[in-house]
């Protein structure tokens, strides 16, 4: 009968693939800390592009700056706009009530005046044609 012996070298190799790991992702970091990247003839050759996008991003956050900025005074308008459609509706509605007969027979009794109840009388006058 063969029993399981315990075998160390698996291991072994499992972290030396981890440290291979963080050994690379140091030594990018350490790259681009030192400025040895750019040394690259490489990666100078992806400057033009890396501006291009940057110049991008740049665009799309101004833009979106703009935009939100456009948003907030439509929306103030609009409420702006429904306010003056209230006071509209309730000046429209005012002025309505005033211009009745009752109401302006009402105020002008305040002052002094009165309202005909006689029909009114027409007075022509014919002039004599030569």
């Amino acid at each position: 009968m063969k029993t399981n012996k315990y075998k160390p070298e698996k291991k072994e190799k499992k972290e030396k693939k981890k440290n291979k790991k963080n050994r690379k992702l140091g030594k990018a970091t350490q790259e681009i800390l030192a400025g040895d990247v750019f040394e690259k003839k490489e990666t100078v050759k992806w400057i033009p592009f890396i501006l291009f996008l940057t110049l991008l991003a740049f665009l799309y956050i101004t833009n979106d700056y703009i935009i939100e900025s456009k948003v907030r005074k439509i929306g103030k308008l609009q409420k702006e706009l429904m306010e003056l459609r209230y006071e509209y509706v309730s000046v429209k509605s005012n002025l309505m009530n005033i211009s009745k007969q009752s109401q302006l027979a009402k105020r002008l009794e305040k002052m002094g005046i009165k309202e005909n109840k006689e029909p009114v009388k027409v007075i022509r006058i014919q002039s004599k044609e030569k």
